[in-house]
């Protein structure tokens, strides 16, 4: 595709990260997310873009409940491990704080501002690298003095667990 402004365009966004985490039977996974966005005031509605590279997204298609965990100012640490690493590779829930939610979902220790959705539908465009999960909200908590989020524009240093060609 040549240049016609789309990436500039998008980079203005710097959307704030988040951390997805799903459970299907007794598999977990989770990983960080850019594409998220609310989608409707009445219902409440919350979309999730997710990568088809994803183990994550492996799940998820299957999945009725996921949980968005926002990511804070300062925890690139957490964006690291949730944004470097594969679950193809690594039990990402291993050595983090966590524990079980609504419908069995891992709800990070790390990260508190959450939302947690249930699925109304799926959107999978097939030449598209990524899914639309779309969940209406079930659950919201954001601490009363949460710091900002964790941007994109603060993760510019770390590799993805897959690259965009992996889909």
């Amino acid at each position: 595709m040549t240049d016609h402004g789309f990436d500039r365009f998008v980079d203005r966004n710097n959307p704030p990260l988040v951390v997805v985490t799903v459970q299907v039977g007794n598999e977990l996974a989770g990983c960080m997310v850019g594409f998220h966005a609310q989608a409707s005031i009445e219902p409440e509605l919350y979309a999730v873009w997710l990568s088809k590279a994803n183990r994550t997204t492996r799940l998820a298609v299957h999945a009725e409940h996921l949980a968005v965990h926002y990511l804070r100012a300062g925890q690139i640490d957490v964006a690291e491990h949730w944004g470097s690493l594969t679950g193809d590779a690594t039990d990402k829930f291993a050595d983090v704080d966590w524990e079980p939610g609504p419908h069995g979902l891992p709800l990070l220790g790390a990260c508190p501002d959450r939302l947690v959705l249930e699925r109304v539908e799926l959107v999978d465009v097939a030449r598209a690298d990524h899914v639309c999960w779309l969940g209406r909200v079930e659950s919201a908590h954001v601490a009363a003095d949460a710091p900002g989020p964790f941007r994109l524009s603060d993760a510019g240093g770390l590799t993805p667990g897959h690259p965009a060609e992996d889909t």
